[in-house]
């Protein structure tokens, strides 16, 4: 199991942040996301696998300056 915005949910072996984030419907491109409370770039959720008991928050990206 893992955390996804504070709901448990399976953690398969080999579960990618990307593979998670499609599987809740979520626009990829819209949010920000943190694993175990690190930040994770777009770039890096396709190749950034899951593990059980990590815990998975999105956000709304802040953008500005």
């Amino acid at each position: 199991m893992l955390t996804f915005n504070g709901t448990d949910l399976p953690c398969p072996e080999g579960l990618t942040l990307a593979q998670l984030l499609d599987e809740q419907g979520l626009e990829a491109d819209t949010i920000a996301t943190a694993v175990n409370g690190a930040f994770v770039p777009r770039a890096l959720r396709a190749t950034t696998v899951l593990q059980p008991n990590d815990t998975v928050l999105t956000f709304q990206a802040i953008v500005g300056g």
